[in-house]
């Protein structure tokens, strides 16, 4: 007599087999139509795009390749990376103190330190670069002396400020205010309780600040810090406005004399993809650091991942060569 047990329909998504040596069901996965079209769909507009760019002769990918290690490109991409350095670093060591002065319980401070963060970040960054440009035009000189007294030192600003020390200080002042905000949001979002129960401790506020805040503050801080630099590395670009030798004013210097504009473009957009690249998986492992404390296991990294993967598939295929092997025995006929 058969029982209910061997009757009853396998549930949705197991598939039995028959037979005396039949094991457990097998569990077949869901199968997606959709996403098999849609992922054809986009790798087909993929590969038209590739296609296009790569049989366009108008690209010129010869030029490209000729002037994409040339000197001039590469003393170009030295100084953009050392600008884009030099201000974040700059922005950041500014922006702190005007985080900490707008928490401050100071009213001064903290209008002060609002008024800055309000004006730079009202103002467009050519606008503040030309303003800074063009600052001997209100202060031909500068002095160091008495307050309203005599001065001891003068120095004309047109031999102090050059074009490179004008970027500088322009694309840091404008720097500084956002980074002010970005360190006031991480500050912010720290649990209010880690702060009174250092205070519990006895610490004081400037070590509460150093010691217990900032370090958790960081898993805030570095998603929103690592966007700033990477903006702050193409942002670089605007100061060929001010004559200097960046890397987009390094590739105009070339096809200014040459005329081939599309591939001198080219070689400045893969450079600035590229160093981009670098810096967004600099950021992500940066950021994996400091999130150490947010779970028990941290998610794998993409190398971790693919290993894992090959040594799935690697498992899968000794696994069906071991099946092969196997040899026939009456219960499998």
């Amino acid at each position: 007599m058969a029982t209910s047990s061997d009757t009853a329909p396998a549930p949705p998504g197991l598939r039995r087999e028959s037979g005396p040596a039949a094991g457990p069901p097998r569990i077949v996965p869901r199968r997606h139509p959709g996403r098999l079209l849609s992922a054809a769909a986009g790798l087909l507009v993929l590969a038209m795009i590739l296609n296009s760019v790569v049989r366009n002769d108008a690209f010129q990918w010869d030029v490209v390749g000729r002037y994409f290690t040339s000197a001039a490109v590469l003393d170009g991409l030295l100084l953009t990376l050392w600008l884009t350095a030099a201000v974040t670093v700059l922005g950041f060591l500014l922006g702190t103190p005007l985080a900490v002065m707008r928490l401050s319980g100071n009213p001064v401070l903290r209008t002060l330190a609002w008024g800055y963060v309000w004006v730079f970040r009202s103002t467009p960054l050519l606008v503040q670069l030309l303003f800074w440009f063009n600052i001997g035009a209100l202060y031909p000189t500068l002095g160091l002396g008495i307050p309203f007294g005599p001065e001891f030192v003068t120095v004309r600003t047109v031999n102090l400020l050059g074009p490179t020390l004008t970027a500088v200080i322009g694309l840091t002042l404008h720097e500084a205010a956002y980074a002010a905000e970005v360190v006031r949001g991480g500050i912010l979002s720290v649990d209010p309780g880690q702060t009174e129960a250092a205070q519990a401790l006895g610490l004081s506020r400037r070590r509460t600040l150093r010691r217990v805040v900032i370090p958790q503050a960081m898993r805030s801080i570095v998603p929103t810090a690592g966007n700033m630099l990477i903006g702050t590395l193409k942002g670089t670009s605007i100061v060929s406005v001010l004559a200097v030798h960046d890397l987009l004013h390094s590739v105009q210097l070339v096809y200014n004399q040459t005329y081939q504009i599309i591939p001198l473009l080219l070689v400045a957009t893969l450079w600035y993809i590229a160093v981009t690249t670098v810096l967004s998986a600099g950021q992500y492992y940066v950021e994996r650091y400091y999130a150490r404390g947010t779970s028990r296991a941290l998610p794998p990294t993409p190398l971790q991942r693919l290993r894992g993967r090959l040594a799935a598939a690697g498992g899968r295929v000794r696994t069906a060569t071991a099946a092969d092997a196997r040899p026939v025995t009456g219960g499998d006929r």
